[in-house]
């Protein structure tokens, strides 16, 4: 088993063999790993549906798009708000610290109170989660490559291009990846 910290608030990227729908070229935060498996959040898949439509009191405190974001296959009937943290801010009651960059909010709080504390803020529906052992399997089976996660990952306004993105500023063979065609039979 991997080090539960040195998974928790790092990314996981689909590598071109992962063609399964659901994550082909995703982005996922990881916001929890451990023994009994893992949790995280798709990063770049809006929907079409504005943040004021289920949370009316977020919609102006959310970065840029003001998107209700496809988290993930499981508990779709549930959001989840995942904030930047610019270094050295004040803790809060209403973020909970994933990793020195990454909170959890609290969306049943105010935002304004929120707001002085957080570098910005995304909503998710549903979320990505692994069982025990199954990331590990998976990680295994190279079916993602982990890199290191930046802030502006959570926050990038453009979503669409966020895999390409992130592959590319890792250089090497991982920024030539970045380069494949969407259909993988034409790489």
């Amino acid at each position: 088993m991997t080090d539960d910290t040195a998974l928790r608030g790092r990314l996981l990227v689909a590598t071109p063999r992962l063609r399964e729908p659901t994550f082909h070229r995703t982005v996922i935060l990881l916001l929890d790993h451990g023994p009994d498996g893992a949790i995280g959040v798709v990063l770049n898949r809006p929907s079409t549906v504005d943040v004021g439509v289920v949370l009316p009191d977020w919609q102006e405190h959310v970065s840029d798009p003001p998107r209700l974001f496809h988290g993930g296959p499981v508990g779709l009937d549930g959001a989840m708000g995942v904030a930047a943290l610019p270094r050295g801010a004040a803790s809060s009651p209403e973020v909970e610290l994933v990793t020195g960059r990454f909170g959890l909010v609290d969306l049943d709080a105010d935002p304004t109170s929120v707001a002085p504390h957080v570098g910005g803020v995304r909503v998710f529906a549903g979320h990505a989660g692994w069982g025990a052992g199954q990331l590990e399997d998976e990680l295994a089976e190279r079916a993602w490559y982990l890199v290191d996660a930046v802030p502006d990952d959570v926050l990038t306004s453009e979503p669409e291009h966020l895999w390409r993105r992130v592959l590319r500023r890792q250089g090497g063979d991982l920024a030539i990846v970045s380069t494949f065609a969407e259909d993988a039979s034409l790489n």
